[in-house]
């Protein structure tokens, strides 16, 4: 994808216990665009994108950021070397209003213009401040739990599963902010939506069975006769 790699992932090699689950996975980014990662449930996605925040250890290969590497650091270490993570469940504090979500999550950055950049991205939560998460509609939390990563300033956004539970009518309205983010950072998107992922990033990896199947601009990986069979149940 690129001479110079911005997130590199070498050799990965990570799992559960005695139970291996990603096998020498490797992959690079830019310093700004999105790639998709793409795969059945349990292809290895969520390990993935674990073992890149350090929530997982690793057993083999490594993680850099601009040419640092990250393969030693905790969870906290990584997110101030500008990685941000959404994950698939338990993003947003359910008990907390939209405000004290944001304003939890701004503890950690000294940027007090990124509230009103959240909003500015998300208009949704502007007229929901004083709303408490868990009465959010799935589509809402989901943008409250990207806003939240967010206002930690990452260069690095990762996704996990952003439309899951999400409405059709608003699936369109997350993509559309996650190219306009795209634009300025680095985003590496889990998504079992084909179309947005594809729509999104311009690059594209397959995972299967821990390891990855294929990869390539994610045109000719949509037109890849063998997306589907790596993608069915």
């Amino acid at each position: 994808m690129s001479d110079s790699p911005f997130l590199e992932v070498r050799a990965l090699c990570a799992g559960y216990g005695r139970s291996q689950v990603l096998f020498d996975v490797s992959l690079v980014t830019r310093a700004r665009g999105a790639i998709a990662v793409l795969g059945r449930n349990g292809a290895g996605k969520t390990t993935l994108m674990k073992t890149i925040m350090g929530e997982l250890g690793h057993t083999g290969g490594a993680v850099l950021v601009d040419g640092h590497d990250l393969t030693r650091l905790p969870t906290n270490r990584r997110v101030r070397m500008g990685l941000g993570y959404v994950p698939q469940e338990h993003s947003v504090f359910g008990r907390l209003s939209v405000r004290e979500n944001l304003e939890v999550s701004m503890l950690m950055s000294r940027d007090r213009e990124g509230f009103s950049r959240v909003l500015a991205m998300f208009p949704k939560l502007a007229a929901r401040l004083e709303q408490t998460a868990s009465t959010l509609s799935g589509g809402e939390r989901k943008m409250l739990a990207i806003g939240r990563a967010l206002l930690a300033n990452p260069t690095i956004l990762l996704l996990d599963e952003p439309t899951e539970g999400v409405w059709i009518g608003v699936i369109e309205e997350i993509a559309e902010r996650l190219r306009a983010l795209a634009r300025e950072i680095c985003v590496v998107l889990v998504e079992q939506h084909l179309d947005l992922a594809l729509g999104v990033a311009d690059y594209a990896y397959v995972l299967d069975r821990g390891r990855i199947a294929m990869e390539g601009p994610s045109t000719a990986v949509r037109h890849d006769p063998r997306l589907l069979q790596y993608l069915a149940p």
